[in-house]
Formats: structure tokens, C-alpha cells, sequence
């Protein structure tokens, strides 16, 4: 009995007691030579979307019990003859046999919407889930297991970038766009590394007496192929993580241009727009304030932009940051009104 517990949690996951990713990819290995054109298989990556949130909001034991729902309402959805899987966190996958057509896959996903859709009990909770789809079809898209896997992963990135909420089949095109990216990417981390990012600023004008009564500091990034704007880069910056880095020198910058500014007898406001990635991190709150005590720079001429979608999700920890800057003198600014 030990033995077969022994193998069973090397092969499940201790969760929600559904195969786990070794299990998932010996699935694939054993179906990957039997699969036609007329006989084709199906890997859906599944992400569950704002399960952080969840976790945030609620705990990691109503987490829990939510992984442990939407593996119920998975296993409802699939078919006798499927397979499905928790890779890890809140990642599923299920490898659908047989498929004649993408008509099959795409009325899975119907019933995996339609399922995660449906509110459930959890724990006195009345929750609901929503989820990223990627889908990739052998033969068509590989008869290699990582090969299959990539451009499921792939699919299932187009997905997020679409707004989440829905899937999408893999194409080749998809391929390209990721090499882009991580293109992208490491042009940023270069450009951290060698000082490529300048800060412009907007001056705010009063119409009645044409003073400047502001300026709003604007990232911009000096690339060898021209100056580029924030719409360029900031969105890849935030999936990456860069932008917490990016952000902690544009508040340096942002302090240092008061101090100097104040030197010169130059006492204005300067608006800063926060990222939501920052707002994860509270740490990003105390190094602003560091930094602006660093600088001798006063609060009362730093303005922070927080979207109003991002301000009704601040953990407690992130408002008591925002609290101290306030309380500092720091002026916090609700950006994209109304959106």
C-alpha cells in the first residue's frame, strides 16, 4: 500500500488528485503515434484567470478549495475518453482524443466556458471562474511532445494578450510575435543596464493665467532606432516583470528632478503614472519614499496617477504604503476616470 501511494503521488496532483505534468506529458507520448489527419489529438492549456485575486482576497484555503472546484468542473466537461491534467498552480491541460475536426475542440471549450461560468459554493463563497485557452492540434502543429506543448503554450499566451477570456487555436504567426518579444526583451534589459530610458515632462498649464502649474514626468526609451514611446514597450515591460525595475529608477529620477528643480527655485508638482505591476509590490511604495527622502525632495510636490480600476484591487498592504506617502504630504491622483 505505501509502494502504491508512493506512485500515485508521483504521478497525481495532492490537490485536486488529477494527474499532474508528468502524467499529462507520458499521456502525449503514448497517443502522439497513433494520431491521423482523420484521427487527430488535441492539447488545451487551460489558465485560470485572476485566481490571484482570489488567493489575495480571500486566502490560500478558499483558493484551494477554488482549484479543487474548477478541477471538478473540468472533469464535468470532458469527454469519456479525455485526459486531463493540473500542470501546477492555477494551470490545467487536457488532451482530447480523436478529433476529427476543430468543430470537436471548439464545442469542448464551449463546455468548459460554459461550466467554469457557473457560480459555485466555495466555502460560503459564491464564486465563479474564467479561463485563457491555448490549443494546439497534432498532427497538424508538431508530432513531437515539447514541440505540441510549445505551441499550445504559445496559444494560449494569444489568448491573454487578447483580454483573457477566451482561446485560441496555435498559428505559425504566433511563433514570430513570441521571438519579437523576447526580442523586446532583452533590448529593455539592456537598456536598464546601459542607461537607455529618459524622462520628458509635460508641463500642466493654466488657462487663466498661462503658469505652468505642473508637469507630468513621461517615460521615454533613446533606442538605437529612434525614440520610442511608452505604448512601444511599457505593456511587454509589465508581463515580464521589468517594469518594477523600470519604475524604481523612474522614481530616483522623479526625486532627483525635484531636489534639482527646488535648487533652482523651481517648486512644481510632478505626476508620476504607477503601473499595475507596481501596486504589487508594497516594496515599490517604500523605495519611492526613500528615495524621495534621499533626494531631500519634498512629498507635497509628488503626485501619483493610479487608474481607478487598480485603485478598487489594492491589498491592504499597498493602501497602508499609499497611506504613508499621503500622510507625507504625496497627492494621489485617480487616472483614466470614468473608463
Amino acid at each position: 500500500r505505501a509502494e502504491e501511494r508512493i506512485t500515485h503521488l508521483a504521478h497525481y496532483d495532492a490537490l485536486t488528485d488529477l494527474p499532474n505534468r508528468a502524467l499529462f506529458h507520458e499521456e502525449i507520448k503514448r497517443e502522439l503515434p497513433h494520431v491521423t489527419a482523420d484521427s487527430q489529438l488535441a492539447v488545451l492549456y487551460i489558465d485560470i484567470d485572476e485566481f490571484k485575486r482570489i488567493n489575495d482576497t480571500l486566502g490560500h484555503l478558499i483558493g484551494d478549495e477554488f482549484l479543487r472546484g474548477v478541477a471538478g468542473k473540468l472533469r464535468q466537461s470532458v469527454g469519456a475518453n479525455d485526459f486531463i491534467a493540473r500542470l501546477g498552480g492555477d494551470e490545467f491541460a487536457i488532451v482530447q482524443h480523436d478529433i476529427a475536426s476543430d468543430d470537436a475542440v471548439s464545442d469542448l471549450v464551449a463546455r468548459i466556458y460554459q461550466s467554469l461560468r457557473t457560480p459555485f459554493d466555495c466555502l460560503g463563497h459564491r464564486l465563479s471562474s474564467d479561463a485563457s485557452i491555448g490549443i494546439a492540434i497534432a498532427p497538424r502543429h508538431g508530432t513531437d511532445l515539447f514541440e505540441l506543448l510549445k505551441c499550445a503554450d504559445l496559444a494560449m499566451y494569444a489568448a491573454k494578450a487578447a483580454g483573457r477570456r477566451t482561446y485560441r487555436f496555435f498559428d505559425p504567426a504566433m511563433e514570430k510575435q513570441a521571438n519579437l518579444r523576447r526580442a523586446l526583451e532583452a533590448d529593455l534589459r539592456s537598456a536598464l543596464a546601459e542607461g537607455g530610458f529618459e524622462l520628458h515632462y509635460q508641463p500642466l498649464v493654466d488657462l487663466q493665467t498661462g503658469a505652468v502649474s505642473g508637469c507630468e514626468a513621461l517615460l521615454r526609451w533613446r533606442h538605437p532606432d529612434g525614440l520610442k514611446m511608452p505604448g512601444t514597450f511599457i505593456q511587454r515591460a509589465e508581463e515580464t516583470g521589468l517594469i518594477v525595475e523600470i519604475g524604481e529608477w523612474v522614481v530616483e529620477s522623479v526625486a532627483e528632478t525635484i531636489s534639482r528643480w527646488g535648487r533652482l527655485g523651481i517648486q512644481q508638482r510632478l505626476a508620476v503614472n504607477i503601473s499595475p505591476r507596481q501596486l504589487d509590490h508594497a516594496s515599490f511604495f517604500r523605495k519611492l519614499r526613500e528615495a524621495m527622502l534621499a533626494a531631500r525632495a519634498p512629498a507635497s510636490l509628488l503626485e501619483l496617477e493610479i487608474t481607478e480600476t487598480l485603485a478598487m484591487h489594492c491589498s491592504s498592504e499597498v493602501l497602508d504604503a499609499i497611506a504613508t506617502l499621503r500622510a507625507d504630504g504625496a497627492t494621489i491622483a485617480i487616472d483614466d476616470f470614468g473608463t
